[in-house]
């Protein structure tokens, strides 16, 4: 259905259409009964649908209407399953229809830059192009059930703490390779209908007034169609966010936005034309959703609800298995310990709280699989409300650890420890978690731990443990996803989207997160993550890309379809993988590249290409990965682009970030021949080592060097040695002085002019 937009807005008042670029109330949009433009609603949940009942408090933040809790996006990045993601979001999207809801806010996309950063849980992963993908996939399937997404929190938003006043002052190049990457993808693969500016200024400007951000790289440089919403109360200033590209303040500002857009259009500060463009935007996403409605919209939650189990289990990561404890023998007896195996940790706090369909218990989705509860004992070994150690309950736990084969502890974060609103302070878990392993260990060696956690934790007692099985925040299906693990039903194929410090000092940001005042310095850059820890060579705890299996896969037959490329060329890479263990499997097949040499830093490798593959017992398949320009590029500050370097790049294939099992090589060509502008302070090494000025500038220097006056301190080898190396760095104007007079200042000026030219005579302009 073919709406007139234009019409219905020159059908509008002033006061009608500045009404409309704020919401109606917390979280519904103006409309317009007149005109027939609905009011709609839009709501919380990334992970899942968080509709507030009727009557709910006024923040939004409690009463929801039950909704399927899938895991959270720290979880969901670690199954590395596009069409998986996709699955949650198609989910999601019928959801949404059933509750008549226009938009999901969400999926947040912002970089973990530090672990620390208290709604990490929300966020994929370290890696932009992980990330990214992540997040165009859950946009594909939310919206192909016509139901909008707003992608989040857009940008630079990696930390909680003064999130609302704070500056994120960051280098152009790690802007746009790390932390608007994450988002670049996202809106050219999927299009979003919404995205939602965050609540922190970048380099000084406020994200919500940035036209930086929100009109000239989000709309002209990657093509948004839809509109931007700001973070909920993140507007500074109505009119210049207006201005700026910010379409929808929310939520309801009761007056306060349409009075400052109505002054501003009277004293001739903003146009009517700006209004009119960002109502346009709003209308076309009002009726996007309102014409394609499915009225008689319902879902199927034991169907949801078994989908949410099935994710769980492909998100989890297996991080240990000493002597194969995993998985377990259903018949022999096992312990379960600690309070989280009958009260799961399953989502994050603050604005995405889910209120769950239904919820698994982990201790009786245990039982379920041993072959009667006789063979399960429980303790609770701890409380979740205080970090103190209670003594009768570690008596219990060991008791209980003794009379079985094997003590399964469920460990992790109490929601106490990390929500929105506040970082981290640490990544230790409670003290007394660590003192029930210590107990637990006395009597029991065999100990299997599995965590519920949104972020990395350090793990001092590692040692103890034989299994360790990462969950994450595993959604309303966690209780039985554990279990299919723990014992065998599925098989773990999950990978970190994320790097687990040693030490919380390991971490890049450690010395400048979260900032000084209200101004945060990323001096870190670009080495985020497996970035720095590569590079550096700092050994992480677990590493980007990491996860164990039942079975075992290997790889070869590498191949690159060409040993030369032209940057615009597309790069088709080709390997085999194998299943040669026991166990059907799924494995997640890593490409990396890394530029053997630059002009600039950059890191020692970088994710350009994942896919995750289902393998039976003794199955080979081919995994084909397809790299473009941007594979082999990096941001130029000076060209304002994306450019690519003639040289060699490696071809990396492995299992994580550090465990990389076959490598090729190709070279690629860059279509831009640099230009070097040649002026007074140009060096001599410079000149030397350009391959269009090299020859004439070799000619030049001789013959304003035919004395040899330069060198005449050369008088022995190690002399001349010396001198070579200072002349290297030597800027032309220093010939002047050098030569004894012998060079002119005229002379020198027709030498720069003279190589100047030469790139023209060469027909090597810079394209």
């Amino acid at each position: 259905m073919e709406r007139d937009l234009k019409g219905l807005i020159q059908q509008m008042t002033l006061e009608e259409k500045a009404s409309f670029a704020s919401g109606l109330d917390f979280w519904h949009l103006q409309g317009l009964d007149r005109l027939g433009i609905p009011s709609v609603m839009v709501t919380d949940g990334p992970h899942g649908l968080r509709k507030q009942a009727e009557g709910s408090d006024h923040l939004g933040l409690f009463n929801s209407v039950p909704a399927t809790c899938f895991p959270s996006a720290a979880g969901l990045a670690c199954s590395w399953d596009r069409d998986l993601i996709q699955q949650v979001g198609e989910a999601l999207g019928e959801e949404c229809q059933a509750e008549n809801v226009a938009v999901l806010l969400g999926p947040g996309a912002n970089i973990k830059r530090s672990p620390l950063c208290g709604r990490n849980f929300e966020y994929f992963s370290e890696d932009p192009y992980l990330s990214s993908q992540m997040a165009a996939n859950h946009i594909k399937g939310v919206q192909s059930k016509n139901v909008g997404t707003s992608l989040k929190h857009f940008a630079v938003n990696n930390q909680e703490h003064r999130r609302m006043t704070t500056s994120a002052e960051v280098s152009e190049r790690a802007l746009r390779e790390i932390y608007l990457a994450s988002f670049e993808g996202a809106v050219k693969e999927s299009q979003p209908w919404t995205v939602m500016s965050s609540y922190n200024k970048v380099n000084g400007t406020f994200a919500s007034e940035n036209p930086r951000l929100l009109t000239e790289i989000l709309r002209d440089e990657w093509g948004f169609e839809g509109f931007v919403v700001s973070d909920w109360g993140a507007v500074n200033e109505r009119v210049d966010a207006l201005k700026a590209g910010l379409d929808l303040e929310m939520p309801a500002s009761y007056g306060v936005g349409q009075t400052k857009i109505l002054d501003a259009l009277q004293n001739g500060s903003l146009s009517e034309e700006t209004l009119d463009q960002a109502v346009e935007r709003i209308l076309s996403i009002v009726f996007r959703f309102v014409d394609s409605k499915d009225q008689n919209a319902a879902f199927d939650k034991e169907a949801h609800h078994d989908l949410a189990r099935q994710v769980a289990s492909e998100c989890m990561v297996l991080l240990k298995n000493e002597d194969s404890i995993l998985p377990l023998d259903k018949k022999r007896p096992v312990s379960v310990i600690g309070a989280f195996a009958t009260k799961p940790r399953y989502q994050g706090g603050g604005s995405s709280h889910v209120n769950p369909t239904k919820l698994e218990n982990s201790l009786e989705e245990i039982e379920k699989k041993c072959a009667g509860k006789a063979n399960v004992l429980y303790a609770k070994g701890y409380d979740l409300d205080r970090d103190q150690t209670n003594e009768e309950l570690l008596t219990e736990a060991k008791e209980a650890a003794v009379q079985s084969d094997v003590a399964v502890l469920f460990l992790g974060l109490p929601d106490r420890y990390e929500s929105e609103g506040y970082d981290r302070e640490h990544l230790n878990i409670p003290a007394n978690q660590v003192e029930l392993i210590e107990a637990v260990y006395e009597v029991q060696k065999n100990m299997v731990v599995v965590l519920s956690n949104g972020a990395p934790i350090e793990m001092p007692w590692l040692g103890k443990v034989k299994g360790l099985l990462e969950g994450y925040l595993g959604g309303q299906g966690l209780g039985g996803a554990v279990a299919d693990l723990l014992f065998g039903y599925a098989n773990p194929s999950g990978k970190l989207a994320e790097s687990f410090p040693q030490k919380l000092s390991d971490n890049p940001s450690y010395l400048f997160f979260p900032g000084e005042g209200d101004r945060v310095e990323y001096k870190e850059d670009i080495f985020v993550g497996y970035r720095y820890y590569d590079t550096k060579q700092v050994k992480p705890l677990f590493p980007f890309g990491y996860g164990l299996s039942y079975t075992n896969f290997k790889y070869s037959n590498l191949k690159v379809d060409k040993k030369e490329a032209q940057e615009s060329d597309l790069v088709t890479v080709t390997v085999d993988v194998t299943n040669a263990g026991t166990l059907a499997g799924k494995e997640i097949v890593q490409l990396y590249v890394k530029d053997v040499i630059s002009s600039v830093a950059r890191p020692e490798k970088e994710l350009k290409g994942f896919a995750k593959v289902a393998l039976e017992t003794g199955e080979t398949k081919t995994v084909t990965f397809t790299l473009d320009r941007r594979a082999f590029a990096f941001y130029n500050t000076e060209l304002k682009d994306w450019d690519v370097e003639t040289g060699e790049f490696e071809i990396l294939i492995g299992k994580s970030s550090q465990d990389i099992l076959l490598s090729d090589s190709i070279k690629v060509i860059s279509s831009r021949t640099p230009k070097l502008t040649v002026h007074r302070n140009t060096t001599i090494g410079d000149l030397l080592s350009d391959s269009v000025l090299a020859p004439v500038a070799s000619q030049v220097l001789a013959k304003l060097n035919e004395n040899n006056l330069l060198m005449s301190a050369a008088d022995d080898e190690e002399g001349a040695d010396m001198m070579a190396a200072m002349m290297k760095y030597l800027p032309l104007r220093a010939l002047v002085g050098f030569s004894q007079g012998t060079i002119t200042e005229e002379q020198l000026q027709e030498a720069i002019d003279q190589l100047n030219a030469a790139y023209e005579e060469e027909g090597n302009v810079s394209k």
